[in-house]
């Protein structure tokens, strides 16, 4: 990291982007449509085969894509693997 090549009064403009309401208001609408579409017990189920390989040290991805394929959220998921493997908190040095 050493900045050799910082230019004093460089002005960098980076458009930013805009996303309309109609388009936010579809977005909702079609995430509202595939929540309530989603069957409970599939993803229930794929989400215990997800414990289960986790608890086996067997391959997860089948069982992700399964999760994924019956709409399970990332954040179920994730608590999910949290149950087996838990979080990582990095040790304090000094």
């Amino acid at each position: 990291g050493v900045n050799d090549f910082v230019q004093e009064n460089e002005q960098i403009s980076i458009p930013i982007l805009e996303i309309s309401k109609e388009v936010e208001t579809k977005q909702r609408q079609r995430l509202s449509e595939v929540r309530s579409g989603r069957s409970d017990s599939e993803v229930k189920a794929a989400l215990e085969g997800l414990l289960t390989a986790a608890r086996d040290g067997s391959n997860l991805m089948p069982e992700l894509l399964r999760a994924t394929r019956a709409y399970a959220t990332l954040g179920e998921m994730c608590e999910t693997l949290k149950e087996v493997f838990g979080v990582y908190e990095e040790p304090v040095v000094f």
